[in-house]
């Protein structure tokens, strides 16, 4: 099994086209778009959605009301104000666990965080793999991981090259997209 990934250091260069382009002359091979911030593979390949699964990421604070005393120690020390008037604004919750864990009563708890969801789908060239990971959230690196994973066992089963849509930059995503290809 081979794969081969297109990457730019940036977006908007084409590397989606390059990638569809090679799937239509590939014929039949396992396609993976790990563009997992804004995907947009399925735009152009218009596949059929076969499974859905979910993708829980990172963890974000939420404050016990029973059990807070209202010090204010943990808005004192988030640095990402998070936290205002004994509420967590998830969105600009890093899950960083300061105000967890300097919360003299215990008030605040880490939740799981649905992130946002990946796909394995039907295209007329091939088995693709795809997510969308939800706004403000992280851990995209982790999300393409499983995207690569779910393509390298299809790949293996079928006996078919990946080609896959890579993300822009050289940030972990762009990392993860280039673990174990050719």
């Amino acid at each position: 099994m081979k794969e081969i990934v297109i990457l730019s250091g940036k977006g908007g260069t084409g590397k989606t086209t390059v990638t569809a382009s090679l799937a239509v002359l590939a014929k039949k091979a396992v396609l993976a778009d790990c563009d997992v911030d804004a995907a947009n593979l399925h735009i152009l390949l218009k596949p059929e959605i076969k499974e859905t699964f979910e993708f829980w990421g990172s963890q974000k604070a939420k404050i016990n009301g029973y059990k807070c005393r209202r010090c204010g120690q943990c808005e004192k020390v988030c640095r990402f104000n998070a936290i205002k008037d004994f509420k967590v604004n998830s969105i600009f919750c890093e899950g960083c666990r300061v105000c967890y864990n300097i919360c003299p009563e215990k008030a605040i708890e880490m939740i799981d965080t649905l992130a946002g969801h990946w796909y394995i789908s039907d295209t007329k060239y091939g088995p693709m793999v795809h997510a969308k990971l939800g706004a403000a959230e992280e851990n995209s690196g982790k999300l393409v991981s499983l995207v690569k994973k779910a393509a390298r066992e299809i790949a293996e089963e079928k006996g078919k090259i990946i080609i896959t849509d890579g993300p822009p930059g050289i940030g972990c995503p762009v990392i993860s997209s280039l673990s174990g290809a050719d």
